[in-house]
C-alpha cells in the first residue's frame, strides 16, 4: 500500500509539474532601482526576470535605493548597454559603458549594446 501512495504521489507531482511554475512565472517581472555601492554608482538599472520580493531585498542592498517592481520586461528607452548574466539581466540606462562592461565581467556577464 506504501509503495502504490508513494508512486501515486510522484505522478500526481510530475503531471502538476508544469504548472507549479506557472503562478511563479507570473510573478516575475522587472525591478527597476538606483544601484550604488562602495565601488560604483550612482546608476539607474532595471533587472529582470524578478519577483517583487528579490526586488525588494536588491533595493536594501549595499547603497541601493528606490526600488520598484512591475510586471513584464524592463523598457528599452534610453537604455546604455545589458549585462546578461544567463539567468537574468541587468539593464543600465546611465555610466559609461566601458566602465559598465568591465563592472559586468565582475558579474561574470556578457555586457551587450543596446
Amino acid at each position: 500500500m506504501m509503495r502504490l501512495t508513494t508512486r501515486l504521489a510522484a505522478i500526481a507531482l510530475l503531471a502538476a509539474g508544469p504548472l507549479a511554475g506557472t503562478a511563479m512565472a507570473d510573478d516575475l517581472g522587472h525591478c527597476k532601482y538606483i544601484q550604488q555601492n562602495m565601488f560604483a554608482g550612482p546608476f539607474h538599472v532595471c533587472e529582470m526576470p524578478i519577483d517583487a520580493p528579490k526586488c525588494a531585498e536588491l533595493g536594501k542592498t549595499d547603497e541601493n535605493k528606490d526600488a520598484v517592481h512591475a510586471a513584464g520586461a524592463c523598457p528599452v528607452e534610453n537604455l546604455v548597454g545589458t549585462c546578461d548574466k544567463g539567468a537574468t539581466k541587468l539593464l543600465y540606462y546611465d555610466g559609461d559603458p566601458s566602465g559598465l562592461e568591465i563592472g559586468c565581467g565582475f558579474q561574470s556577464g556578457t555586457w551587450v549594446k543596446p
